[in-house]
């Protein structure tokens, strides 16, 4: 088995990460490099592996070095060490209500289900965990990236706060964790979307392993419109959309957007990135930003229609 990764500058790592996920929809590893660079990964048999001058055309400028390395044959137990359980806390509850909202813990099928000790958090807060069990090698989406943790962390300060019922949509929802998510806490209908097949199916598997009514389809941003922006019930309230994108993608879907949803929790963007997201959506559709959380370089924003 071989384990081919590329370390890029730190500033172009959104663009290679959605090239590189073009090149290997079935995951790429993530981890912080030196001096400010990020290192991507794949694995697999030679052969299964993207070629090197692909790779090369993917990442353009922004490569700092590629290198390629023979895994041991316990690579798989290594992989899974890799992916561990992410206990995500939702918002303490306002003076004099109760919890309304569990946490949410992410973890991969290898992994045993929570136990009260293993998730009790350091101040002993009492709260249901609502578990969610999400195939790492199938589709992004585990937990584990900065992300969708800032997103999950999102959701379930607007479930706390808006008490869902609602419709949802999930744009780009590839392994389907946030959609799974939304359901799991009251959102219905959900319907995520994704471009690759290989994402669609893996959100499919995703929801039947957890027990969650979702629809799933393929979906291309750039050339079609966004359903149910004038009501998926025939109510005409407009449904909340999650949108766990890359920069150009959001910019995309700000500009596409038929008409603004209730909430637009958007993420996968650069912490410098986030105030020219937040004026797109202002200034096309009305919406203000309630929230915004910061991981390291990665950011996330809760924007309200006005």
């Amino acid at each position: 088995m071989i384990r081919l990764a590329v370390r890029v500058s730190g500033e172009h790592a959104e663009l290679v990460l959605a090239e590189m996920l073009e090149l290997a929809p079935a995951g790429v590893e993530e981890l912080q490099g030196e001096g400010g660079t990020v290192e991507y990964a794949v694995y697999g048999a030679p052969g299964e592996l993207p070629a090197l001058p692909d790779v090369r055309a993917a990442v353009g400028g922004a490569l700092v070095e590629i290198s390629t390395t023979e895994i041991p044959d316990d690579w798989h137990e290594r992989w899974r060490q890799f992916h561990r359980p992410v206990l995500i806390h939702a918002p303490p509850p306002r003076a004099g209500e109760r919890r309304r909202v569990p946490d949410l813990r992410v973890r991969p099928p290898w992994e045993a289900p929570n136990t009260p000790s293993a998730c009790a958090s350091a101040d002993a807060r009492a709260g249901a965990v609502r578990e969610i069990v999400i195939d790492p090698g199938q589709a992004f989406g585990t937990g584990g990236h900065a992300s969708t943790r800032l997103c999950l962390e999102l959701l379930l300060a607007l479930a706390g706060s808006e008490h869902p019922a609602g419709a949802l949509l999930d744009v780009g929802t590839g392994s389907g964790v946030l959609a799974i998510a939304a359901a799991g806490l009251g959102f219905h209908p959900v319907l995520g979307l994704d471009h690759e097949r290989e994402s669609v199916d893996a959100a499919r598997q995703n929801a039947a392993v957890n027990g969650v009514d979702i629809d799933v389809r393929r979906f291309d941003l750039r050339r079609q419109e966004l359903p149910w922006l004038s009501g998926a019930d025939g109510s005409g309230e407009p449904p909340v959309v999650l949108a766990n994108l890359l920069r150009p993608l959001l910019l995309a879907l700000a500009d596409t957007m038929p008409a603004a949803p209730t909430h637009l929790l958007a993420g996968g963007l650069l912490a410098h990135e986030a105030d020219e997201i937040g004026l797109a959506f202002a200034e096309r559709l009305g919406m203000r930003e309630r929230e915004r959380r910061v991981s390291g370089e990665w950011a996330a924003m809760w924007l309200s229609a006005a």
